[in-house]
């Protein structure tokens, strides 16, 4: 059997949990989630979780993986992973990975470079000097060394801020070098598909979602994460959808802020998503417009695997 690897992308609210969900069934298979956030526990109705039924007629890899205050990274992603790949091809199945979020698309696919020892002194006055100043502070300095890595993070992804930095101060090379360099071995084939909307028609998809996930109770689970005892400032919980609605619940902005923030940055998010995957020239875009084009992806991915050579 050639060991295929069926990865489908693409910007939040594009229907990717659709497409892998009736892919995997179609071919008798599993899903491994490569999303940064459904791999916590509780965080559901904001990350957009499968429902409970998908969950259940499809098994799906690294989805409530983690507690929200667990600590993990992307190196461990790409390990865990590739062992749930080798398990799945042993089984003769065609294993389909399906997120957006695009460092845990890169980690599959080609790895993450993570040579560069840590150094626990830089590390200590990062974390001081980010207390006392914020994140914006470290996320000005990577600027000034390493723009360009910069330019692919936000501040509140500090943990990545603190690498970039820290890889920089080591070698005096800027750490996305090290990664463009870096080239795994492997012997599996990664077949990309991208799912492509209209912007115009994404954004309102996107708006709508948010409207729903109001309905269906986000403030009510926001409210029952930090009354489990876990801290507002967590990483997991520095998520679009999270942090607005936390922002809300410490009267900071009233709720109809804290919903346009949310609609907003979720586009920025899927923005940046798609800027993300459109580097890679080895994704398959797939154009589509309506939903019940969405319908007919997974038979147009099995035809297009079904026809390599």
């Amino acid at each position: 059997m050639e060991r295929k690897v069926i990865v489908i992308v693409g910007p939040t609210c594009s229907g990717k949990t659709k497409v892998s969900i009736e892919l995997a069934k179609k071919i008798n298979s599993e899903i491994i989630s490569a999303d940064s956030r459904q791999i916590y526990m509780y965080l559901d109705i904001g990350t957009a979780k499968p429902s409970i039924e998908n969950l259940e007629s499809v098994k799906h890899h690294f989805i409530n993986y983690l507690y929200p205050d667990e600590n993990y990274n992307v190196s461990r992603f790409e390990s865990d992973t590739l062992e749930v790949i080798e398990k799945l091809f042993s089984e003769n199945k065609i294993p389909v990975v399906a997120g957006g979020s695009g460092l845990y698309i890169h980690a599959i696919v080609d790895g993450i470079f993570d040579a560069v020892n840590a150094d626990d002194e830089f590390r200590e006055e990062f974390n001081l000097k980010r207390e006392k100043f914020g994140n914006e502070y470290w996320y000005e300095e990577l600027k000034k060394v390493d723009p360009l890595s910069a330019s692919e993070m936000l501040p509140q992804n500090w943990k990545r801020v603190m690498r970039a930095i820290e890889v920089y101060n080591l070698t005096g090379i800027p750490i996305w070098k090290f990664q463009r360099d870096y080239k795994r071995e492997t012997n599996i084939n990664f077949i990309q598909f991208g799912i492509e909307w209209p912007r115009e028609i994404l954004y309102d998809n996107i708006n709508n979602r948010v409207v729903s996930m109001i309905s269906d109770g986000l403030v009510n689970e926001v409210k029952s994460i930090l009354k489990a005892g876990y801290n507002s400032n967590l990483n997991s919980l520095n998520t679009v959808g999270y942090k607005e609605i936390i922002s809300y619940l410490q009267n900071e902005i009233s709720l109809d802020r804290a919903v346009e923030l949310i609609k907003r940055n979720t586009r920025r998010y899927a923005k940046r998503q798609l800027t993300w995957f459109r580097k890679d020239k080895r994704i398959n875009w797939i154009k589509i417009q309506s939903e019940e084009q969405l319908k007919e992806i997974p038979d147009y991915i099995i035809n297009h695997i079904s026809n390599l050579k």
